[in-house]
């Protein structure tokens, strides 16, 4: 059966409640090249600047793990990781402000404008968003978020804007900037943006009973059945830190996070504005 103009029109109809749902609402969504796959950027992207035209205030927090070990390979410098945490020294410091900042940063606020929306690039040093003490110094100058300022994003959001925030911090220890986990980075800032809700884009379809089987995805979960899927496998290895960024946002007055799979086309707009849901949901 062909999709007509009549479900078309249905479509339209089952997005209608959630569009009122979320309107005037705040959504924080990570965003990492590594989990959205170049063919579906703009799908993305696109998503994005369809949930702001229809009212919905949308963040975008993004990561950069590919584009930094692409400038580090260009330099003849190895990528270092401890902990899954790259170590960063100051001249690797130097690097990633760039990268993030100069170049991952502008080149998604440059694809939301091209493709019609109305974006702005800033990072945790602008109005020092984000400020963090140094982790260890075992990993060099990445820190810890020890305070989040949001009035300068939220100011970009009440001017209509679609902020598209890159994860460095200014140092609370000097006047240095440090490198900071783009995931907690997401999860801090919908805490202080009173987000509706967080999304984590991840190159998985979500939170899977069984471990390789999609068919098994778990649609919603409670935050007190957690434990027990990390303990039973369920959520392992890179999923254990989205997974507790989640947690902790929700914990923290977020209304619900969702992991969410960054391969699947216009994966945003089916989770939020249809009856289906397309990945996974914490709730309290």
């Amino acid at each position: 059966m062909s999709f007509n103009e009549q479900d078309r029109a249905q479509v339209l109809a089952e997005a209608l409640p959630y569009i009122q749902q979320f309107n005037g609402k705040t959504i924080v969504i990570k965003y990492d090249s590594s989990a959205v796959p170049e063919m579906m950027c703009d799908d993305v992207l696109s998503d994005i600047i369809t949930l702001s035209l229809v009212g919905i205030r949308v963040v975008l927090v993004h990561g950069g793990r590919v584009e930094i070990n692409s400038m580090l390979a260009r330099l003849g410098k190895e990528p270092h990781f401890e902990d899954d945490l790259r170590c960063t020294d100051k001249e690797t410091m130097s690097i990633v402000q760039q990268v993030l900042c100069g170049q991952v940063n502008k080149d998604l606020v440059t694809r939301i404008n091209w493709q019609g929306g109305t974006a702005v690039g800033l990072s945790g040093l602008d109005g020092i968003t984000f400020q963090a003490r140094q982790l260890d110094e075992k990993y060099g100058c990445v820190g810890s978020i020890s305070h989040v300022d949001a009035s300068i994003v939220a100011s970009a959001l009440d001017k209509g804007y679609i902020p598209v925030v890159a994860p460095v911090a200014s140092s609370v220890d000097g006047a240095a900037a440090c490198n900071i986990d783009a995931d907690t980075a997401a999860y801090k800032l919908a805490v202080a943006l009173e987000a509706e809700k967080l999304i984590v884009l991840a190159g998985v379809r979500g939170l899977l009973r069984t471990p390789g089987d999609e068919n098994s995805l778990l649609h919603e979960i409670q935050l007190s059945s957690v434990p027990a899927l990390v303990r039973e496998g369920v959520i392992a290895g890179e999923m254990v830190h989205k997974v507790d960024c989640c947690v902790n946002a929700v914990r923290s007055g977020v209304g619900s996070a969702v992991i969410l799979d960054g391969r699947v086309s216009h994966s945003l707009l089916m989770e939020l504005l249809t009856d289906a849901g397309v990945g996974t949901m914490l709730t309290n």
